[in-house]
């Protein structure tokens, strides 16, 4: 039982090492949310805000089809779970999804962007509002939804953002 705990304790140690230097290429913590935002920054050209704990959006993108937009960049393990909209007004919601959750207990969950949405915040409160779904933490988005909004690693007919192949290959990254 003790070697167990020695394990841990040098496993600990080896992690905040290495947590310590993704925070240090970042700038931000290694929180999932924070790094999401580092990656969705340097993919798409969005400047972050001077603070991670902004209200309302994570930054503005520079170029492009949304230049000058905000944007609330949300990072989560698996997006069909249901993703957190903000009262706080942002143009658009970039969610970052790692792979589909199997039911029941999981370990561990690997660190990996299987998937990546765009919503257009205005168009997607209007479709949740008339179902009447509650918006707020954990908001319930049905598969239509994301599937209409998924930039990466395809896109759909009417995906409001179609990726550059250097894009896609820097998401593909992380995949």
């Amino acid at each position: 039982m003790t070697g167990d705990l020695h394990q841990l304790a040098a496993l600990l140690r080896a992690r905040d090492d290495l947590d310590a230097r993704i925070a240090k290429l970042t700038g931000r913590s290694v929180r999932q949310g924070d790094i999401g935002e580092f990656i969705a920054a340097q993919v798409f050209g969005i400047d972050l805000a001077g603070i991670a704990t902004q209200a309302g959006h994570d930054g503005t993108f520079r170029s492009g089809p949304f230049a000058g937009q905000t944007v609330n960049v949300k990072t989560y393990g698996d997006a069909f779970t249901g993703i957190d909209i903000s009262p706080h007004p942002c143009n658009l919601h970039l969610v970052l999804s790692g792979p589909r959750r199997p039911l029941g207990a999981v370990q561990h969950h690997q660190w990996r962007i299987s998937a990546a949405y765009l919503f257009n915040t205005r168009r997607l409160l209007e479709t949740l509002n008339g179902r009447g779904v509650k918006v707020g933490t954990a908001t319930s988005i049905r598969r239509n939804d994301l599937e209409a909004a998924q930039i990466f690693p395809t896109a759909g007919s009417d995906s409001p953002l179609r990726l550059t192949p250097e894009q896609t290959a820097l998401m593909s990254l992380f995949a």
